[in-house]
């Protein structure tokens, strides 16, 4: 295999090993799985950064896309590092604000959209008139140039001759992307990674395949967070074929028709998975309800060292037979594993799947350790349930007094951008990166992740939520006095929240609402659905993942005195969180969520048109 010093040294492999390779990127369309050849990955992505040499872009440069996972998203995240310039790969279910923040900060000179929803996105931005630079968009949309015009523009020879001698000039500690990530003023942080950041990481996690034949991948995670990104760049490292899903939605049909050897998930999706097959196994009766829940149990509490014992292993050869090959089948029937990160996992969750013979593989980053700090693997002694594994080949890890998990090694970010001074209060002196959580070591190896120091949280799926931000802006409606948004390990943010009690005795008493207390106050339904109003509306000014979903009404104010709020009237989340934690877990176990009630208010408009 060549030597891989630079992100786009991956398409030397396609020139060289992987040449007669038919299928680097598989992907549907009009219902049929389609693919693209090594040959078209390496030319496309040629063209693209002769393109933009011939549009007088310069080294350094931002580039812009703003796409769903798509083929396309590869060979210009090729065209462009080639020629020099800076990727700046971007969600495409942002806020306008967001963008339009992105856009000036990165100095953004061209964006690429994926298709008419990522346009109606940005349109906003690019109306206003707040971008100045050029836009293309690869499916066709009325009234936005095509790629196609943009792309035409590489295929003079003059360019392709600049182009072999600028790539000689790339050096592996240039910048190669900023990618933005949550951040607790309410606007994204810039992360600089530059090749060797992430060089060194996909080369390194690639060991983890050692013992491992891997032929075909579905991917379905956002190649514009720095997970999958990596992971792709591994993919094609080894040579291995990416089919990206058509949707989320649509993963267990994929997975069915494309089977693949391994995917990477966060928890939230195992986690789905699993619930669809306890349904299922809630629905069976007689003796097979019993066999399945035997097996289920049997599951719960696998250890790798317990295949050596030859009582367990043959109890689990029958519920193999009986109930987990099942599992295989609806998985494709031909996982080998799983990788699961962005947010620890349940390790009787992972204990099940290693039973039913997929294995899940835990591992733990950050977007500004490029990503991966620690990752189970295939050697003996390589996995520990409960852990994300040990640390990865290369990479320091120590703890602070506080516990606080700190690293060093080639993976860790250049820094924020445009922001020096964030950049040293996370990295010191030593090189030394703080990654605001808390973990221990377990036998001097395994990583554990114990608790989170920094009040951004993460979903279980993956989503970084900075509370503050949230809580601000529905802090807007007048009905609000106070809240806290929760959501660490769940799968959306939902709220606690004191009512402004002036303004809402006020309002019932102009609406006629009569009432014995506060309690009864907020109980009635007409309350709720005022302030669920408000938080419905206000929503809209979040980006998706941020959006609060639940809330519950509580009929206490906060203070200092009584212990909610900190000296500087700051509320004192985690014990808010241990005092209200029976009516946290109802939120998440009962009724509908505002997602659901705002699609069920659409249906009903529908049909009453």
């Amino acid at each position: 295999m060549g030597d891989i010093y630079r992100i786009f040294d991956l398409l030397q492999l396609y020139r060289n090993e992987y040449a007669a390779k038919d299928c680097v990127f598989g992907f549907k369309k009009q219902g049929k799985w389609q693919s693209v050849s090594a040959r078209s990955y390496v030319d496309l992505s040629d063209r693209i950064s002769c393109a933009l040499i011939s549009s007088g872009f310069k080294t350094g440069d931002r580039v812009a896309t703003i796409m769903n996972n798509m083929p396309e998203w590869n060979c210009l995240d090729m065209g462009i590092l080639q020629a020099g310039c800076v990727h700046v790969p971007v969600y495409p279910s942002l806020s306008p604000d967001n963008y339009r923040y992105i856009f000036n900060d990165a100095g953004v000179r061209l964006i690429i959209v994926g298709c008419n929803d990522a346009y109606q996105r940005i349109r906003p931005v690019v109306e206003s008139g707040t971008f100045d630079g050029q836009l293309f968009s690869v499916e066709k949309i009325e009234g936005v140039p095509n790629w196609e015009k943009f792309i035409s523009l590489g295929d003079d020879q003059p360019s392709r001759l600049i182009l072999d001698g600028l790539k000689e000039t790339i050096e592996p500690g240039s910048l190669a992307t900023i990618i933005y990530t949550s951040g607790t003023t309410g606007y994204p942080k810039g992360v600089m990674l530059s090749h060797d950041n992430l060089v060194s990481n996909f080369t390194t996690v690639s060991l983890i395949l050692n013992n491992i034949e891997v032929g075909k991948a579905l991917s379905f995670l956002p190649l514009c967070h720095v997970y999958e990104r990596m992971l792709n760049y591994m993919y094609q490292y080894l040579g291995i074929s990416v089919y990206y899903a058509e949707h989320i939605d649509r993963i267990r049909d994929n997975l069915r028709e494309v089977k693949p050897d391994m995917f990477c998930a966060v928890p939230r999706v195992i986690e789905k998975s699993y619930a669809a097959i306890l349904r299922k196994g809630k629905n069976l009766t007689g003796p097979r309800k019993l066999v399945f829940f035997w097996a289920l149990k049997l599951g719960f509490k696998f250890e790798i060292e317990k295949l050596k014992n030859p009582v367990y292993k043959a109890k689990l050869r029958i519920a193999d037979f009986l109930v987990f090959r099942k599992w295989r089948v609806a998985f494709g029937n031909n996982i080998q594993f799983i990788v699961s990160g962005g947010a620890p996992l349940n390790s009787k969750l992972a204990r099940v799947f290693w039973a039913a013979g997929m294995k899940i593989i835990e591992g733990y980053g950050l977007t500004e350790t490029s990503p991966v700090i620690a990752t189970g693997n295939f050697e003996k002694g390589g996995v520990r349930f409960g852990t994300v594994g040990p640390v990865i080949p290369g990479v320091e890890v120590k703890f602070t007094s506080e516990g606080e998990i700190i690293c060093r090694g080639p993976n860790v970010m250049m820094g924020y951008y445009n922001r020096p001074e964030r950049t040293a209060e996370v990295i010191d002196a030593e090189g030394w990166f703080h990654t605001g959580d808390v973990g221990e070591l377990e036998d001097g190896k395994y990583l554990k992740i114990t608790d989170r120091k920094k009040e951004i949280f993460k979903t279980s799926g993956g989503k970084y939520i900075a509370p503050q931000v949230v809580e601000n802006k529905l802090k807007e409606s007048p009905f609000i006095e106070n809240l806290l948004v929760i959501g660490e390990k769940r799968n959306f943010p939902s709220a606690l929240i004191v009512p402004n009690f002036e303004y809402l005795r006020s309002w019932c008493g102009d609406k006629g609402i009569l009432y014995t207390s506060d309690h009864e106050m907020i109980g009635k339904e007409v309350v709720i659905n005022r302030i669920q109003r408000d938080i419905w509306m206000l929503n809209q000014a979040l980006d998706h993942p941020s959006q609060v979903r639940k809330f519950a009404l509580l009929d206490k104010e906060w203070t200092v005195q009584t212990g909610e709020l900190s000296f500087t009237m700051k509320v004192r989340r985690t014990h808010l969180q241990q005092v209200f934690t029976n009516i946290i877990d109802g939120m998440y176990h009962d009724g509908l969520d505002l997602h659901h009630k705002q699609k069920d208010r659409k249906k009903k408009r529908k049909k009453g048109k």
